[in-house]
């Protein structure tokens, strides 16, 4: 079973090398690295060129139109059966969390999605935690009131891309939760939870930069509850935001 990483990048010299050997690190062999760049004009491409001379990846450099664009193309490109995003500035967690994840899907030939925990860290020192997301099992009633699993854990059937659809380019931060809507909620596909954490994840996303990027986030929230189905999508966009309080302790 082929698992296929994609990771997304523009101007990502400072961290990318920690991404690139996290992956290398994996402890399952049949793997594939995607690695879709925005057209960097840092040395982003020639560090994952030294990096990962004689190791099976794929690399293109061309302008996109932002981070959902570019992991639609790592889609179309892919060759795996399962598809997982890594940041380029995010880690894996532990050198077997590929393992684990192909473990899991072996063991349940209906098995769509698997997910699991995330932990914020501080950029410079990724020992560092910030916020702990426990994810926890899934369930419909929760989906209905603003819980979702972390996005950079979750691993994916191609299938699923090619029967459900990609990412929406209208929206500009919330396409990853129209995604996990559209997948769990309104097509209600296998999804199972390991309790661990799987990915670390350095702070400092686009959705959270600021105060105007926050408010356009929560309406892109609503929007993509809405589409999905969701029954009281102003509630539960004011009850999301608060779920995350508990990850600070």
């Amino acid at each position: 079973m082929l698992i296929s990483i994609i990771t997304s990048t523009y101007n990502s010299a400072a961290y990318i090398q920690d991404a690139l050997d996290a992956f290398l690190l994996q402890s399952y062999p049949v793997k594939e690295l995607l690695v879709i760049d925005g057209a960097s004009t840092d040395d982003t491409c020639e560090k994952v060129k030294a990096r990962m001379e004689g190791q099976v990846f794929q690399l293109i450099s061309e302008p996109d139109k932002g981070i959902y664009d570019a992991l639609n193309k790592g889609i179309q490109m892919a060759k795996g059966d399962i598809i997982g995003i890594l940041h380029s500035d995010d880690i894996f967690a532990h050198p077997h969390v590929l393992e684990k994840v192909a473990l899991a899907f072996e063991k349940d030939p209906f098995l769509m999605a698997v997910y699991g925990d995330l932990q914020y860290v501080k950029r410079e020192n990724t020992r560092k935690i910030i916020r702990n997301w426990v994810s926890g099992e899934m369930t419909l009633e929760k989906l209905n009131w603003g819980w979702m699993p972390p996005h950079p854990t979750l691993f994916i059937r191609k299938d699923c891309f090619l029967k459900f659809g990609n990412y929406q380019l209208n929206y500009q931060s919330a396409a990853d939760y129209d995604l996990i809507l559209r997948f769990l909620y309104r097509y209600q596909i296998k999804t199972a939870y390991i309790p661990e954490v799987l990915v670390k994840m350095r702070v400092g996303g686009t959705s959270n930069v600021n105060l105007k990027n926050r408010w356009r986030a929560n309406k892109e929230d609503r929007l993509a509850m809405q589409t999905n189905g969701i029954a009281f999508p102003l509630l539960a966009s004011l009850w999301k935001p608060l779920r995350k309080l508990k990850q600070f302790f």
